[in-house]
């Protein structure tokens, strides 16, 4: 463990006891009041729309409403506070530099370049040059600028359901929907993505055959693209489209392809990464390397924070990209992400994240086993999926299931996930314990039953 530069002593436990209290039916009296005179001036999400309570606070694993009620939060946001609301390490180096200095656009600073020492550090893998902005959609952005720079080629690939963001170039990375483009440029394309659960490409035992995929990739480079391939841009484990996991051998089989055709991997681990899974980049699960890797969410703990990573040796050729922006890498930012990583230390949260996620995925496999409507339950880490459905022969999607569970959770006091139509996206805090999962396990066994017994399952 390196020399820690905030020297901020806290009580371990601060964050407990960590139960839900509800004191009003939902939403509450001062909840409907703000949410109504906001609504007019913005929009909001489904989840949202479905029960528009307004949080005032937070402190660990606890949201904390307008009206007094408390709920256990399984969304740790929408996977951005991967140590809990409020870390009073990550909240106090924030205060120190909000009252020091706030920005002086790309200069350096001491925090920020302790935090590029740091950062480059616990990364590893040679990934050791590392451009800051405000969110994960400009280092995606920027990480397709620098595989076009680098390869002297323009076309990118991804795979159906990944998500990366909601610009002009990372939304057409992604599904074409009202959400995203209704055109998308040219040289972007899709490809399907190894999916276990439903395989389009089967060995004789019915197991999926990720070679088929790997030839099929490479068929359709030949066939479809101009073979011009800069990127091939992946999220390791999928978050949008329901925290699903490849095979082992996928994302290996991957990188090498990549590599025998002058493609630069790139890993957005926006979602995936800064210890959700249970190492600092997921791609270390399978001891994969990618060329970039773009970082957010979790790296600044709910502090604006991303980070697009390559290596040194591209240096050079980067820099005449202009790759600055103006918030990125403020020293508030850098302070927030430079505590991140003393806290990960100092508390071994990547071993939590891994015993913690295991616990889940045991006791979300005894749920399945005893709720019709769950066809699959997936994850790694603290990054875990459970997927709807009408019955589990024809895996036939069970839309109106994600938000109905949400809902049921939240009126129980629980903030079960995220909800995406028949997929319930489930990303607990790293730092939680057994205990605390159990109760909102508990909540969410309730929940499941009364949408079943709605629905005329049970």
């Amino acid at each position: 463990m390196d020399e820690k530069f905030f020297d901020i002593p806290y009580d371990r436990t601060w964050w407990k006891p960590a139960l839900p209290v509800m004191k009003t039916e939902l939403p509450g009296p001062k909840s409907k009041e703000l949410y109504s005179r906001g609504v007019g001036h913005s929009s909001f999400t489904g989840r949202v729309k479905l029960c528009p309570v307004v949080f005032d606070s937070g402190k660990g694993v606890i949201l904390r409403d307008v009206d007094g009620n408390e709920f256990l939060d399984f969304s740790s946001g929408i996977y951005v506070t991967n140590l809990g609301h409020s870390h009073p390490k990550v909240s106090e180096a924030v205060a120190r530099y909000a009252n020091r200095l706030m920005n002086c656009h790309d200069y350096m600073t001491e925090v920020k370049s302790r935090y590029l020492e740091r950062l480059s550090a616990f990364t590893g893998h040679g990934i050791d040059y590392i451009h800051l902005y405000d969110n994960g959609t400009t280092a995606i952005e920027f990480g397709i600028r620098v595989a076009r720079r680098l390869t002297n080629k323009y076309e990118v690939i991804t795979v159906y359901q990944d998500h990366h963001g909601k610009t002009m170039g990372a939304a057409s990375l992604g599904r074409i929907n009202a959400t995203h483009n209704v055109a998308r440029p040219q040289g972007f394309y899709m490809v399907p993505r190894a999916d276990p659960y439903r395989p389009i490409w089967t060995k004789p035992d019915g197991t999926i055959d990720t070679d088929r995929y790997i030839e099929f990739y490479d068929l359709f480079i030949r066939e479809v693209t101009a073979d011009n391939v800069a990127a091939f841009i992946v999220e390791p484990i999928q978050g949008w489209g329901g925290s699903m996991v490849p095979p082992d051998d996928f994302l290996p089989k991957l990188s090498e392809f990549c590599r025998s055709k002058g493609i630069f991997l790139m890993a957005d681990e926006i979602l995936t990464g800064s210890g959700r899974t249970g190492k600092w980049l997921a791609c270390e699960h399978w001891s994969v390397e990618p060329e970039i890797v773009t970082l957010g969410k979790g790296l600044g703990n709910g502090f604006p924070l991303s980070a697009l990573l390559t290596k040194s040796t591209y240096a050079k050729e980067i820099e005449p990209l202009g790759m600055s922006t103006t918030y990125g890498g403020n020293p508030m930012a850098c302070a927030a992400g430079l505590a991140v990583i003393e806290v990960v230390e100092e508390e071994g949260l990547l071993e939590n994240a891994v015993t913690l996620g295991r616990f889940f995925l045991r006791r979300l496999n005894e749920l399945k086993d005893s709720h019709p409507i769950i066809g699959d339950v997936r994850g790694k880490g603290c990054l875990l999926g459970i997927e709807f459905v009408k019955d589990r022969v024809s895996k036939e999607p069970l839309a109106e299931a994600g938000g109905a569970v949400y809902l049921e959770c939240i009126k129980r006091g629980l903030i079960a996930g995220v909800p995406v139509v028949h997929l319930l996206r489930v990303a607990p805090p790293v730092i939680m314990d057994e205990e605390t999962a159990i109760k909102g396990l508990e909540i969410l066994d309730e929940a499941i039953t009364a949408v079943e017994r709605r629905l005329g399952y049970a």
